[in-house]
Parts: C-alpha cells; structure tokens; sequence
C-alpha cells in the first residue's frame, strides 16, 4: 500500500512529465523545455484528479477538453499522452519528437487519437478556440440535455497569450456570455523571450479579468493541494474562471530556471543531468519506472466507466433526439436539397439586380429552417453583411438555444471561436465580417485551412465598389491573400444563382474552411436558368460561348462578371468572336483534369482576366501572352461608377484594351 501511494504521489507523478519532457528536447537538438518544466504539477493534478475523459477513446463526444494555448510547450501534451495510455502516442513517438512524420511535431496538430484538441502555438489562438469549444458546449447541453452533454472545457495559457489581443477579445465574449464551464490555468512565471515580463507590461491581470467578468484566483503552481481546491472552486462559479499559477519556467534546470533561457534553449547533456538530481529523478532518459507509469494508466482509464454510463444514456435516449445528436457530431446535415434548389430557382426568375450579400441572406434564409445546425454571428455588421436570417433567434447568456451570435467588434475572435465551435462538433459555424477586415480575422482564418475545420467565412463588401468609404476599406489584395492560403476555397459569385450554388458547394465542402465573397453593390443577374446542376462546381464554366471561331476568352470572377459581358457584346458586335468564362472558385477549377482546364483556357484566344482586384496570380490562367485587367495598386474614395471607370473597369474599357491587344498583337 505505501508503494501504491508512493507511485501516485503527484511529485512523482509531475516528474514524469518533465523528465520525458526534458529529455525529448534534449533528443531533439530543439524545442521548449520552459514550459513542460513548470506547468507540470498543473497538469498532473488537472489530469489525475480531474480531466473527464478515456484514453481508449480519445473521440468521446463527453469528454472534458484541454487545450494548450501556449502551444510551444507541446511535450507537456505529448508527455501525457504516452503517459495516460494513449494508443496512437508510443515512447517511440516521444523519442520522434519534432522529426518529420511523426505524431509529436514542434508545436501541437489537431489529433484528437493523442488527445490534441486543437493546433495551437500562435500565441492566444488556443484561449480563442477554447472560449468556442465552451460555448458549443453550452448551446449543445441546452438543445440535448445534461444527459449526454456535460463536460468543462480547460486551458493552458502564458503570460504571452494573455498579452496577444485575441486573449483580450475572446475574455470579454467569454464573460459577456457567462461561459462557467471555461476554466483558464494562467502560467504565471512572469518570463518571455526577452526577459521579464515587466520588460513589457505592468498590466494588472486580476483588474482585467474581473472587469470582464471573470472569477480569479491565484495559487502556488507547484503545490499540488492549491491547485486542486483552486479547481474545485472553479468548477462550482457561476462565472468563467482563472486560475493564477505561479510557476518557475524550466523548474529544475541548473542555471536556467526562472530565465528566459528556459523557455526555447535546449538543455545540455549536462544541464539534464543536473535537472535530474534536483528533481530527484534517479532514472536514465526516457525511461518512467513501472509503478509511476502504472499510476498514470490508471488515470487514463479512470473516465471509462463515465464513459459506459455515458453510452447507456444515449442509448436509453429519445430515438428522435438520439439520432439528431448523433447526426450533428457526425456532420451530416438534414436534406436541404429542394430547400436549396427551390430558392435558387426563384433567384433565377429574379429580374432585378440586387448585392450577392442579399441574394446570400436569401439563400441562408432558405436553409436555416431545414439546418438547425447552423449557426453563427458577425462582428457588429449584421446589417451590412446581411448575415442574420429573418427570424433566426439571438444566442445570448440568457438564451443559449439562440443560433444568432453578436460577436461584437471583435474580428480576431470571431474567427478562434468559430474554429473552437467546428472542433468541438456537433453544429455547422459561419461569421461575417467585411473582406477588407479578414486582416483581423487572418491568424484564426489559416488555422482553421491547417486544422481542416469546415467553417464558412461570409465576407462582403469585396472591392472598390466599396466606394466612398476608401481604400482603407476597398480590399484588392485580400483575393491574392486568401487564394494563396493552402485548403481554403474562396468563392466569388456572380450573381444570385451562383450564390445558391456556391452556398451548395460550402455545406458539401469536407475538411477545409469556404470563405464566400459578396458584394456590396448591385449586380445584373448574369444567370437567368436554375435547375439541379451546379455549375460553379468545377471552378469555372464557360457562360457565353463565340459566336463563330473564337478570338478571345474573358475571365471573370464575382461582380466583374457582368462587366464582362457587357464587354463581350461589344466584342462580338466588332466581330470579335468572344467567349466568356465564370471562375467562381479558382481553387476547385486547380483540382480539374488538365482536359477541361486547357478546354477553358482555350490556348487558341487571346485569355483575358477581369478582376476589381489587384492582379497578383492571373498570369497563371492568360499565361504570358494573356491581358491581365485589374487594379495596379490600392483604390480610391468616390462613386463605385466613377471608381471603376476611373480604373479602367467598365464593358468599354475592357473591349478597348482588348481590341488595343489584337491590333497590336
């Protein structure tokens, strides 16, 4: 019995975590010893005493969630992992450590067979992701039941987090929202890569949470007894809560501990052996004695009779709700086929020209009753991105079954927290902001295109025709931006019916996040025929063929569609013959057989692409013979009219320059 209380003496316990740790890193040649060092006694008491959740099955949909926001401190994740029985996580693995292929790269990658809830390492994403995974968790507990929803959802940040604005803007949302089931561990060690923290701020960090509504308390990070009644209170505030741990970064390395040198220096040989003896940890390297590693087993398997309850819940469950819980976690989405089908063919009879923002609101309107899964919000532009469908009720502290959510001015969170929706399961998220402010949203957009995560970004107000506001607002350089970012599909109708079946592309989308682009003006319907077939599927489609051999193809994407066609008129009224091709998605057109792409990009015409953006990437598609007709640099306040005759942007300009090429050809 005294050895049994030896092994799972939670310093002994910690001891292992920084040993496979340090000598991971050490392995390595690289890494971030600091934080595993430190944060260790943390998370021992979180994950021994606390943390719901079975090893043997990481995908538990009742699990307890954690999530390491100071992602640079990836072994303490790894070290766990292997330690609580993880299958997919081996000692090999922990050897492995940021080696190419393996399953413990320099920073965590969302995996959840090793317990990785999400990616982290830009600093703040992960408290971001967090304060979503704890709303999800709350608006799926009021739409199922404490039953079958009933977890906390924890996280690991530093002082660096804390400083990052995203972590300012998720708090606030987090504390507005009253999300009591979010409970935040500050790694208190007042050190960054350059030194103290009071290089940099003075900030009172309990002033700060309290004002936005958050419980505080602050402990000894290494005393195991505080941090459990630290968490104890926690888990019964009616609040969000934080809890300050006071830690020593690279506990127990000579020399180091305390530094800045800590935090991303690799240890010696000599340095780890001088951590041992002050960590009293007499073992060669990677090597946890038998019984310590029997007590961490023993911890990883603690959840699985929760979790055998857990199943005989859901199977003693409502069929009806049991299969709709088990359908949203699974994302498979109700039929909204006739819904969709039936709205994109009154767009189609549509005469009159209206902003692809509304023909997107009537789209959304269409499918949120046959959808209840989705859900989302805009940063305080409801209005002005159309993003709310009529009806659609207000998600708010008082009123979780709400699926519309005000995220405030708050792009940069709008963006982490519908990461953290989508990678909890269980509801199919979108947000809106403006495309010029996918800027504030850009850290939280590339995660989600690197974790997989099937969001949809809703971003309007795509171009010059912004007008008036100015070039602060007139986003040309975002399309380059967004299309340059690997596993995102950025999509820019034409018009009402290309919306309906970008919108159909979107929720078909697997494994990678949709940004949709719509305008803020007014566009001519430019499709006049609906029907079952989704022509934007393929990237590109040829809209209006030549009227006899063709000369020219044009190129366009979104509102320059009809400025196209407007040109091609004017071409084929010269007797130019003229084709005219739709690219709604760039991306998905990269994916076709080399067949049909050399069959849209007739090599035969003069290729000319027509974009109110700047003309970064379109040599790719004209080649080097082509006309690019786009904007050479930012835009301008004035009249959208003006701004696009201004820069050379209109069906008569286009036809000039293209009659210019061929004349001078």
């Amino acid at each position: 019995m005294d050895s049994d209380r030896t092994a799972r003496d939670p310093r002994r316990m910690a001891g292992a975590v920084r040993a496979l740790a340090m000598d991971a890193v050490n392995r390595a040649k690289s890494g971030h010893p600091g934080l595993p060092l430190g944060a260790a006694d943390i998370a021992t008491v979180l994950y021994s005493r606390f943390l719901k959740f079975d090893a043997a099955h990481p995908d538990w949909p009742d699990r307890d969630r954690f999530v390491l926001s100071a992602g640079h401190g990836s072994m303490l994740v790894y070290a766990l992992a292997y330690l609580t029985g993880y299958e997919a996580m081996t000692i090999e693995e922990i050897r492995r450590f940021r080696r190419l292929g393996s399953k413990t790269p320099g920073h965590p990658e969302h995996d959840l067979s090793i317990g990785v809830e999400a990616t982290t390492g830009p600093l703040g994403q992960g408290f971001g992701m967090a304060v979503g995974m704890a709303l999800a968790e709350r608006m799926q507990r009021e739409r199922f039941g404490a039953d079958l929803v009933d977890h906390y959802t924890y996280v690991l940040a530093g002082d660096g987090c804390l400083m990052e604005g995203v972590s300012y803007e998720s708090a606030a949302l987090a504390g507005h929202l009253n999300l009591d089931r979010l409970i935040v561990f500050f790694d208190d060690n007042g050190i960054s890569i350059d030194g103290p923290t009071s290089l940099a701020t003075s900030e009172n960090q309990k002033g700060r949470f309290e004002a936005c509504g958050w419980h505080w308390q602050a402990v000894d990070g290494h005393d195991p007894e505080m941090i459990a009644e630290a968490i104890a209170l926690a888990r019964k505030t009616d609040r969000p809560s934080i809890i300050a741990c006071k830690t020593v970064i690279g506990l127990g390395l000579p020399g180091k501990a305390g530094t800045a040198a800590a935090h991303g220096q690799t240890p010696t040989d000599a340095e780890v052996a001088g951590a041992r003896v002050a960590l009293d940890w007499p073992y060669g390297a990677f090597e946890i004695p038998d019984d310590i590693l029997a007590a961490w087993r023993d911890v990883g398997r603690r959840g699985a009779g929760a979790r055998q309850e857990w199943r005989e819940r859901l199977q003693r469950a409502e069929a009806g709700r049991r299969d709709r819980f088990q359908a949203a976690l699974a994302g498979e989405l109700p039929d909204y086929r006739a819904a969709l089908l039936a709205c994109k063919e009154r767009l189609a009879g549509a005469q009159a020209e209206e902003p692809t923002r509304k023909s997107s609101k009537t789209v959304m309107e269409a499918l949120a009753p046959v959808i209840p899964e989705l859900i989302g919000g805009s940063a305080d532009l409801t209005s002005s991105n159309l993003s709310r469908p009529d009806g659609l009720p207000e998600l708010s502290r008082d009123n979780f079954a709400g699926r519309y959510i005000h995220f405030g001015i708050r792009e940069h969170a709008m963006a982490a927290v519908t990461n953290g929706i989508a990678l909890h399961k269980g509801f199919l998220p979108y947000c809106a902001t403006f495309l010029c402010f996918a800027d504030y949203c850009r850290p939280a957009l590339r995660l989600s295109a690197l974790m997989g995560q099937k969001v949809i970004f809703v971003l309007t107000h795509d171009t010059i025709t912004q007008g008036q506001d100015g070039p602060t607002h007139q986003p040309v350089e975002h399309f380059a931006m967004l299309r340059a970012t690997p596993n995102l599909l950025f999509m820019r109708p034409a018009d009402g019916v290309e919306v309906a079946e970008c919108w159909e592309l979107a929720l078909q989308a697997r494994d990678q996040p949709v940004a949709l682009i719509m305008t803020r003006e007014a566009v001519p319907p430019v499709r006049k025929q609906g029907g079952a077939e989704n022509r934007c599927r393929r990237g590109a489609y040829v809209l209006h063929e030549a009227i006899g051999p063709a000369r020219v193809t044009l190129l366009a994407t979104g509102s320059e569609v009809w400025v196209a066609a407007g040109a091609r008129q004017l071409l084929e009224a010269r007797g130019i013959a003229t084709r005219l091709v739709s690219m709604p998605c760039l991306e998905l057109f990269d994916r076709q057989p080399e067949e049909f792409r050399r069959a849209i990009l007739d090599a035969g015409t003069l290729l000319v692409s027509v974009e109110a953006a700047t003309t970064y990437g379109w040599e790719r598609y004209v080649g080097p013979d082509g006309l690019i007709i786009g904007l050479p640099g930012f835009g301008a306040s004035g009249r959208p009219e003006e701004l696009m005759e201004h820069f050379g942007i209109t069906p008569e300009a286009v036809a000039a320059a293209v009659v210019a090429r061929l004349e001078n050809a």
